[in-house]
Protein backbone atom coordinates (compact mmCIF):
# COMPACT_ATOMS: atom_id res chain seq x y z
CA UNK A 1 0.00 0.00 0.00
CA UNK A 2 1.55 3.29 -0.71
CA UNK A 3 1.82 6.39 1.91
CA UNK A 4 -0.66 8.02 0.20
CA UNK A 5 -2.97 5.46 0.20
CA UNK A 6 -2.58 4.98 4.19
CA UNK A 7 -3.56 8.74 4.41
CA UNK A 8 -6.58 8.10 2.73
CA UNK A 9 -8.13 5.49 4.78
CA UNK A 10 -6.93 7.15 7.81
CA UNK A 11 -9.13 10.10 6.56
CA UNK A 12 -12.39 8.18 5.98
CA UNK A 13 -12.32 6.05 8.99
CA UNK A 14 -11.18 8.52 11.59
CA UNK A 15 -14.59 9.37 12.55
CA UNK A 16 -14.44 8.35 16.16
CA UNK A 17 -11.33 10.00 16.79
CA UNK A 18 -12.85 13.24 15.30
CA UNK A 19 -14.95 13.56 18.54
CA UNK A 20 -12.44 14.16 21.00
CA UNK A 21 -11.27 16.76 18.95
CA UNK A 22 -12.02 21.09 18.31
CA UNK A 23 -13.91 22.15 15.52
CA UNK A 24 -11.10 24.11 14.43
CA UNK A 25 -7.71 21.99 14.50
CA UNK A 26 -4.21 24.25 14.87
CA UNK A 27 -1.88 23.55 12.45
CA UNK A 28 0.27 23.21 15.77
CA UNK A 29 -1.29 19.98 16.62
CA UNK A 30 -0.41 18.28 13.68
CA UNK A 31 3.22 19.97 12.66
CA UNK A 32 3.35 21.93 9.95
CA UNK A 33 5.00 19.31 7.68
CA UNK A 34 3.43 15.86 8.87
CA UNK A 35 2.57 14.76 5.35
CA UNK A 36 0.10 12.10 7.16
CA UNK A 37 -2.40 15.63 7.92
CA UNK A 38 -2.05 17.19 4.59
CA UNK A 39 -4.87 18.01 2.80
CA UNK A 40 -4.52 18.20 -1.10
CA UNK A 41 -6.56 20.24 -2.89
CA UNK A 42 -8.26 20.44 -6.12
CA UNK A 43 -10.72 23.40 -7.28
CA UNK A 44 -13.67 23.48 -10.18
CA UNK A 45 -14.01 26.82 -11.67
CA UNK A 46 -11.75 29.72 -10.92
CA UNK A 47 -12.88 32.54 -12.24
CA UNK A 48 -14.42 35.23 -9.59
CA UNK A 49 -15.29 33.36 -6.28
CA UNK A 50 -14.08 30.41 -7.21
CA UNK A 51 -10.41 32.06 -7.43
CA UNK A 52 -11.09 33.47 -3.97
CA UNK A 53 -11.79 30.02 -2.91
CA UNK A 54 -8.76 29.13 -4.55
CA UNK A 55 -6.16 31.25 -2.39
CA UNK A 56 -8.35 30.89 0.83
CA UNK A 57 -7.67 27.17 0.77
CA UNK A 58 -4.03 27.33 0.12
CA UNK A 59 -3.54 29.93 2.62
CA UNK A 60 -4.30 27.29 5.17
CA UNK A 61 -2.43 25.45 7.31
CA UNK A 62 -1.29 21.68 5.73
CA UNK A 63 -3.01 22.52 2.65
CA UNK A 64 -1.75 21.78 -0.93
CA UNK A 65 -3.47 22.78 -4.27
CA UNK A 66 -2.38 19.71 -6.60
CA UNK A 67 -4.92 20.81 -9.55
CA UNK A 68 -7.12 23.47 -11.19
CA UNK A 69 -9.77 22.53 -13.42
CA UNK A 70 -11.40 25.42 -15.57
CA UNK A 71 -13.19 25.81 -18.92
CA UNK A 72 -11.03 29.00 -19.75
CA UNK A 73 -7.61 28.29 -20.87
CA UNK A 74 -5.98 31.27 -19.66
CA UNK A 75 -7.62 31.23 -16.08
CA UNK A 76 -6.17 27.87 -15.38
CA UNK A 77 -2.78 28.16 -16.60
CA UNK A 78 -2.34 31.68 -15.36
CA UNK A 79 -3.44 30.33 -11.16
CA UNK A 80 -1.60 26.92 -11.87
CA UNK A 81 1.45 28.53 -12.63
CA UNK A 82 0.58 31.17 -10.28
CA UNK A 83 0.87 28.25 -7.35
CA UNK A 84 3.72 26.16 -8.47
CA UNK A 85 5.91 29.98 -8.02
CA UNK A 86 4.52 29.82 -4.33
CA UNK A 87 5.15 26.05 -4.00
CA UNK A 88 8.78 25.95 -5.84
CA UNK A 89 8.17 23.37 -8.43
CA UNK A 90 5.61 21.91 -10.47
CA UNK A 91 3.00 20.98 -7.65
CA UNK A 92 -0.09 21.65 -9.45
CA UNK A 93 -1.59 20.70 -12.78
CA UNK A 94 -4.12 22.89 -14.56
CA UNK A 95 -6.85 20.85 -16.04
CA UNK A 96 -9.77 21.70 -18.83
CA UNK A 97 -12.35 18.47 -17.97
CA UNK A 98 -13.00 18.27 -14.45
CA UNK A 99 -13.33 14.35 -15.13
CA UNK A 100 -9.66 14.18 -15.59
CA UNK A 101 -9.00 15.80 -12.59
CA UNK A 102 -11.33 14.10 -10.24
CA UNK A 103 -9.73 10.59 -11.94
CA UNK A 104 -6.85 11.42 -9.51
CA UNK A 105 -6.35 9.58 -6.39
CA UNK A 106 -4.38 11.83 -4.35
CA UNK A 107 -7.22 14.64 -4.39
CA UNK A 108 -8.89 14.33 -0.93
CA UNK A 109 -11.11 17.48 -0.95
CA UNK A 110 -12.30 19.79 -4.39
CA UNK A 111 -13.97 23.21 -4.47
CA UNK A 112 -16.68 24.17 -6.42
CA UNK A 113 -16.94 27.45 -7.42
CA UNK A 114 -18.61 26.93 -11.05
CA UNK A 115 -21.11 28.73 -12.35
CA UNK A 116 -24.62 27.71 -10.78
CA UNK A 117 -25.55 25.17 -12.85
CA UNK A 118 -22.78 22.98 -12.58
CA UNK A 119 -22.71 23.22 -8.61
CA UNK A 120 -24.50 19.41 -7.71
CA UNK A 121 -23.36 17.82 -10.93
CA UNK A 122 -19.65 19.11 -10.23
CA UNK A 123 -20.04 18.05 -6.84
CA UNK A 124 -22.13 14.43 -7.04
CA UNK A 125 -19.25 13.50 -9.54
CA UNK A 126 -16.38 14.57 -6.87
CA UNK A 127 -18.01 13.02 -3.72
CA UNK A 128 -18.79 9.78 -5.92
CA UNK A 129 -14.74 9.88 -6.93
CA UNK A 130 -14.01 9.95 -2.99
CA UNK A 131 -13.89 13.71 -2.60
CA UNK A 132 -15.21 15.53 0.02
CA UNK A 133 -16.73 19.27 -1.63
CA UNK A 134 -17.16 22.75 -0.53
CA UNK A 135 -19.80 24.11 -2.60
CA UNK A 136 -20.37 27.47 -3.59
CA UNK A 137 -23.87 28.83 -3.06
CA UNK A 138 -26.75 28.32 -4.19
CA UNK A 139 -26.68 24.44 -4.05
CA UNK A 140 -28.59 23.06 -6.75
CA UNK A 141 -31.46 24.44 -9.64
CA UNK A 142 -34.10 22.43 -8.72
CA UNK A 143 -35.01 19.87 -5.65
CA UNK A 144 -34.20 16.74 -7.46
CA UNK A 145 -30.80 18.16 -7.59
CA UNK A 146 -30.39 19.18 -3.56
CA UNK A 147 -32.37 15.96 -2.76
CA UNK A 148 -30.29 13.82 -4.86
CA UNK A 149 -26.79 15.76 -3.24
CA UNK A 150 -28.62 15.35 0.39
CA UNK A 151 -28.58 11.40 -0.77
CA UNK A 152 -25.08 10.74 -1.76
CA UNK A 153 -23.31 12.76 0.78
CA UNK A 154 -25.18 10.44 3.64
CA UNK A 155 -24.43 7.31 1.26
CA UNK A 156 -20.98 7.89 1.09
CA UNK A 157 -20.01 9.70 4.32
CA UNK A 158 -18.60 12.64 2.73
CA UNK A 159 -17.35 15.74 4.27
CA UNK A 160 -19.77 18.81 2.60
CA UNK A 161 -19.59 22.43 3.13
CA UNK A 162 -22.13 24.76 2.04
CA UNK A 163 -20.34 28.19 0.72
CA UNK A 164 -22.56 29.98 3.27
CA UNK A 165 -19.57 32.07 5.19
CA UNK A 166 -21.99 34.13 7.14
CA UNK A 167 -22.17 31.11 9.51
CA UNK A 168 -18.69 31.17 10.60
CA UNK A 169 -19.03 34.90 12.07
CA UNK A 170 -19.49 35.21 15.82
CA UNK A 171 -22.32 38.01 15.79
CA UNK A 172 -24.34 35.29 13.73
CA UNK A 173 -24.02 32.69 15.60
CA UNK A 174 -24.83 34.73 18.73
CA UNK A 175 -27.95 36.11 17.07
CA UNK A 176 -29.09 32.78 16.27
CA UNK A 177 -28.23 31.42 19.90
CA UNK A 178 -30.44 34.59 21.41
CA UNK A 179 -33.42 33.00 19.32
CA UNK A 180 -32.53 29.44 19.72
CA UNK A 181 -32.75 29.95 23.56
CA UNK A 182 -36.02 31.66 23.64
CA UNK A 183 -34.65 35.29 24.15
CA UNK A 184 -37.54 36.47 21.78
CA UNK A 185 -40.66 34.76 22.89
CA UNK A 186 -42.62 32.96 20.47
CA UNK A 187 -41.67 33.79 17.06
CA UNK A 188 -44.47 35.79 15.24
CA UNK A 189 -42.61 37.05 12.01
CA UNK A 190 -39.69 36.42 9.78
CA UNK A 191 -38.40 39.38 7.13
CA UNK A 192 -35.33 38.32 4.78
CA UNK A 193 -33.71 40.62 2.61
CA UNK A 194 -30.96 39.96 -0.51
CA UNK A 195 -29.32 42.05 -2.50
CA UNK A 196 -30.80 42.62 -6.11
CA UNK A 197 -28.82 44.68 -9.12
CA UNK A 198 -31.44 44.98 -11.17
CA UNK A 199 -29.92 43.91 -14.16
CA UNK A 200 -31.54 43.59 -17.47
CA UNK A 201 -31.00 43.06 -21.56
CA UNK A 202 -27.49 41.06 -22.40
CA UNK A 203 -27.14 40.61 -25.60
CA UNK A 204 -28.95 37.33 -27.32
CA UNK A 205 -27.06 37.56 -30.56
CA UNK A 206 -24.52 34.87 -31.15
CA UNK A 207 -20.70 35.28 -31.62
CA UNK A 208 -17.62 33.29 -32.35
CA UNK A 209 -16.99 31.28 -29.15
CA UNK A 210 -13.39 32.83 -27.89
CA UNK A 211 -9.96 30.85 -28.56
CA UNK A 212 -9.16 29.35 -25.39
CA UNK A 213 -13.15 28.83 -24.14
CA UNK A 214 -14.54 25.02 -24.13
CA UNK A 215 -17.58 26.06 -24.51
CA UNK A 216 -19.85 22.52 -24.56
CA UNK A 217 -17.94 22.03 -21.70
CA UNK A 218 -19.14 25.41 -20.01
CA UNK A 219 -22.95 24.47 -20.86
CA UNK A 220 -22.37 21.37 -19.54
CA UNK A 221 -26.07 20.05 -18.50
CA UNK A 222 -27.28 23.08 -19.56
CA UNK A 223 -29.82 23.71 -22.27
CA UNK A 224 -27.60 24.37 -25.68
CA UNK A 225 -27.95 27.99 -26.44
CA UNK A 226 -25.69 30.22 -29.07
CA UNK A 227 -22.54 31.90 -27.49
CA UNK A 228 -23.22 35.19 -27.15
CA UNK A 229 -20.87 38.31 -25.44
CA UNK A 230 -22.35 38.20 -22.30
CA UNK A 231 -23.27 34.65 -21.31
CA UNK A 232 -20.53 33.32 -19.85
CA UNK A 233 -19.50 36.49 -18.11
CA UNK A 234 -20.41 37.02 -14.16
CA UNK A 235 -23.30 38.39 -14.35
CA UNK A 236 -24.65 36.06 -17.46
CA UNK A 237 -23.82 33.34 -14.79
CA UNK A 238 -25.63 34.74 -12.31
CA UNK A 239 -28.78 36.43 -14.54
CA UNK A 240 -29.90 33.54 -16.75
CA UNK A 241 -32.24 31.46 -16.02
CA UNK A 242 -30.76 28.40 -17.71
CA UNK A 243 -27.91 29.01 -15.26
CA UNK A 244 -29.09 30.37 -12.09
CA UNK A 245 -31.94 31.53 -10.28
CA UNK A 246 -30.44 35.22 -9.87
CA UNK A 247 -29.68 36.70 -6.58
CA UNK A 248 -32.50 34.83 -5.36
CA UNK A 249 -30.40 32.06 -4.80
CA UNK A 250 -27.06 33.31 -5.73
CA UNK A 251 -26.90 35.86 -2.30
CA UNK A 252 -30.60 35.17 -0.77
CA UNK A 253 -28.63 31.64 0.43
CA UNK A 254 -26.50 33.48 2.52
CA UNK A 255 -29.40 35.22 5.04
CA UNK A 256 -31.86 32.47 4.35
CA UNK A 257 -28.95 30.02 5.63
CA UNK A 258 -28.83 32.50 8.65
CA UNK A 259 -32.64 32.45 9.30
CA UNK A 260 -32.40 28.34 9.46
CA UNK A 261 -30.04 28.16 11.56
CA UNK A 262 -31.87 30.74 13.98
CA UNK A 263 -35.29 28.60 13.28
CA UNK A 264 -33.80 25.38 14.72
CA UNK A 265 -31.88 23.87 11.57
CA UNK A 266 -35.46 21.66 11.08
CA UNK A 267 -37.23 20.83 7.75
CA UNK A 268 -40.87 21.87 10.40
CA UNK A 269 -39.46 24.63 11.90
CA UNK A 270 -37.00 26.78 9.71
CA UNK A 271 -38.72 26.08 6.17
CA UNK A 272 -42.00 27.86 5.47
CA UNK A 273 -44.72 25.65 4.37
CA UNK A 274 -46.66 28.39 2.15
CA UNK A 275 -45.00 30.81 -0.57
CA UNK A 276 -46.84 33.09 -2.94
CA UNK A 277 -45.43 36.43 -4.48
CA UNK A 278 -44.92 38.41 -6.95
CA UNK A 279 -41.62 39.67 -9.57
CA UNK A 280 -40.07 41.28 -11.87
CA UNK A 281 -37.84 38.78 -14.47
CA UNK A 282 -35.25 40.36 -16.88
CA UNK A 283 -35.83 40.19 -20.53
CA UNK A 284 -33.09 39.69 -23.41
CA UNK A 285 -30.51 37.01 -22.17
CA UNK A 286 -30.55 38.37 -18.23
CA UNK A 287 -34.62 36.51 -17.94
CA UNK A 288 -33.85 35.71 -14.10
CA UNK A 289 -35.61 37.68 -11.46
CA UNK A 290 -34.40 41.11 -10.33
CA UNK A 291 -37.35 41.82 -8.20
CA UNK A 292 -39.21 39.63 -5.86
CA UNK A 293 -41.98 40.04 -3.05
CA UNK A 294 -41.99 36.32 -1.36
CA UNK A 295 -44.96 35.91 1.46
CA UNK A 296 -45.21 32.58 3.01
CA UNK A 297 -46.22 30.77 6.45
CA UNK A 298 -43.95 28.10 8.86
CA UNK A 299 -46.03 25.47 10.14
CA UNK A 300 -45.74 26.97 13.47
CA UNK A 301 -47.77 30.79 12.32
CA UNK A 302 -45.05 32.80 11.84
CA UNK A 303 -44.89 34.53 8.68
CA UNK A 304 -42.58 34.55 6.36
CA UNK A 305 -41.59 37.83 3.93
CA UNK A 306 -38.69 37.20 1.60
CA UNK A 307 -37.85 40.67 -0.57
CA UNK A 308 -34.32 42.31 -2.10
CA UNK A 309 -33.19 45.89 -0.86
CA UNK A 310 -30.84 44.57 2.07
CA UNK A 311 -28.75 41.30 3.27
CA UNK A 312 -30.52 40.47 6.64
CA UNK A 313 -32.72 37.73 8.38
CA UNK A 314 -34.89 39.72 11.11
CA UNK A 315 -36.53 37.65 13.43
CA UNK A 316 -39.42 38.97 15.56
CA UNK A 317 -41.18 37.40 18.53
CA UNK A 318 -42.92 38.51 21.34
CA UNK A 319 -40.36 39.79 23.54
CA UNK A 320 -38.30 41.66 20.48
CA UNK A 321 -36.18 41.31 17.39
CA UNK A 322 -32.68 40.53 16.33
CA UNK A 323 -31.46 41.57 12.57
CA UNK A 324 -28.57 39.19 11.66
CA UNK A 325 -26.42 40.37 8.68
CA UNK A 326 -23.11 39.67 7.08
CA UNK A 327 -22.32 43.59 8.41
CA UNK A 328 -23.42 43.26 12.24
CA UNK A 329 -26.07 42.16 14.64
CA UNK A 330 -28.77 44.40 15.62
CA UNK A 331 -31.70 43.88 18.50
CA UNK A 332 -34.74 45.78 20.04
CA UNK A 333 -34.29 45.80 22.74
CA UNK A 334 -30.53 46.60 22.98
CA UNK A 335 -30.20 45.29 26.22
CA UNK A 336 -30.49 41.58 24.24
CA UNK A 337 -26.87 42.19 22.83
CA UNK A 338 -25.61 41.93 26.43
CA UNK A 339 -27.55 38.54 27.11
CA UNK A 340 -25.20 35.76 27.90
CA UNK A 341 -25.53 32.47 26.68
CA UNK A 342 -25.91 29.88 30.03
CA UNK A 343 -23.86 26.63 30.19
CA UNK A 344 -26.83 24.76 30.08
CA UNK A 345 -28.28 26.99 27.14
CA UNK A 346 -28.04 25.85 23.21
CA UNK A 347 -24.41 26.14 22.16
CA UNK A 348 -24.35 26.44 18.27
CA UNK A 349 -21.21 25.39 16.36
CA UNK A 350 -18.23 27.25 16.86
CA UNK A 351 -15.98 27.95 13.61
CA UNK A 352 -13.89 30.95 13.35
CA UNK A 353 -12.91 30.21 9.60
CA UNK A 354 -15.22 28.69 6.90
CA UNK A 355 -12.73 27.49 4.87
CA UNK A 356 -10.95 26.12 7.80
CA UNK A 357 -13.30 24.82 9.03
CA UNK A 358 -13.79 22.64 5.89
CA UNK A 359 -10.32 21.70 5.64
CA UNK A 360 -10.51 20.37 9.46
CA UNK A 361 -13.23 18.67 8.97
CA UNK A 362 -11.71 16.84 5.98
CA UNK A 363 -8.85 15.82 8.21
CA UNK A 364 -10.85 15.11 11.31
CA UNK A 365 -14.05 13.53 9.93
CA UNK A 366 -16.46 16.37 11.50
CA UNK A 367 -19.15 17.63 10.22
CA UNK A 368 -19.07 21.20 9.16
CA UNK A 369 -20.53 24.16 10.35
CA UNK A 370 -22.52 24.27 7.10
CA UNK A 371 -23.43 20.59 6.33
CA UNK A 372 -25.70 19.50 2.94
CA UNK A 373 -28.67 19.10 5.37
CA UNK A 374 -28.30 22.78 5.98
CA UNK A 375 -27.91 23.75 2.46
CA UNK A 376 -31.12 21.63 1.14
CA UNK A 377 -32.88 23.37 3.80
CA UNK A 378 -31.70 26.96 2.94
CA UNK A 379 -31.85 25.75 -1.07
CA UNK A 380 -35.74 24.71 -0.87
CA UNK A 381 -36.59 28.19 0.33
CA UNK A 382 -35.27 29.19 -2.89
CA UNK A 383 -36.99 26.49 -4.86
CA UNK A 384 -40.42 26.56 -3.71
CA UNK A 385 -40.11 30.92 -3.76
CA UNK A 386 -39.04 30.32 -7.37
CA UNK A 387 -41.80 28.21 -8.43
CA UNK A 388 -44.35 30.62 -6.99
CA UNK A 389 -42.88 33.09 -8.78
CA UNK A 390 -43.06 31.23 -12.27
CA UNK A 391 -46.56 29.79 -11.77
CA UNK A 392 -48.30 32.89 -9.92
CA UNK A 393 -49.50 30.66 -7.34
CA UNK A 394 -50.00 29.80 -3.61
CA UNK A 395 -47.59 26.48 -3.26
CA UNK A 396 -48.44 24.49 -0.05
CA UNK A 397 -45.26 22.49 1.23
CA UNK A 398 -44.78 18.93 2.98
CA UNK A 399 -41.41 19.18 4.68
CA UNK A 400 -41.82 16.16 6.17
CA UNK A 401 -42.01 14.39 2.61
CA UNK A 402 -40.50 17.01 0.72
CA UNK A 403 -43.17 17.28 -1.95
CA UNK A 404 -45.69 20.31 -3.31
CA UNK A 405 -49.29 19.41 -2.22
CA UNK A 406 -52.26 19.17 -4.75
CA UNK A 407 -50.48 21.09 -7.30
CA UNK A 408 -49.39 18.62 -10.09
CA UNK A 409 -48.19 21.59 -12.57
CA UNK A 410 -45.95 23.02 -9.84
CA UNK A 411 -44.50 19.64 -8.94
CA UNK A 412 -43.26 19.56 -11.98
CA UNK A 413 -40.79 22.68 -11.63
CA UNK A 414 -39.45 20.63 -8.75
CA UNK A 415 -37.12 18.42 -11.06
CA UNK A 416 -35.47 20.62 -14.55
CA UNK A 417 -33.95 18.40 -17.44
CA UNK A 418 -29.99 18.15 -18.16
CA UNK A 419 -28.45 17.90 -21.34
CA UNK A 420 -26.75 14.86 -22.16
CA UNK A 421 -24.48 12.83 -21.50
CA UNK A 422 -24.61 15.16 -18.22
CA UNK A 423 -26.97 13.33 -15.35
CA UNK A 424 -27.53 13.24 -11.54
Amino acid sequence: MTQHATRRDFLRTAAGAALALPAIVPASVFGETAPSNQVTVGAIGVGGRGSGLLYEAAGYPNTKILAVCDVFRDRRQQHAESLNRRYGGKVCTPYRDLREMLARDDIDAVLIGTPDHWHVPAALLAVRSGKDVYVEKPLGLSMEEDLAMRREIQRTGRIFQYGTQQRSLVHVRFGCELVRNGRLGRIEAVEVTAPSYGFEGGSLEPVPVPDGLDYDLWLGPAPYRPYTKDRCTCWGAYWVLDNAHGFIGGWGAHPLTDMVWAMGDDPLSAVPCEYEGTGKFGTGLFDAPYDWDIRGRFASGATFRFTPGGDCATIIGQHGRVAISRGGLRAEPDKLLAERIGPEEVHLYDSRHHMGNFLDCVRTRRPTVAPVEVAVLSDTITQLSMIALLTGRKIRWDPVRETILDDPGASQLLTRAMRAPWHL
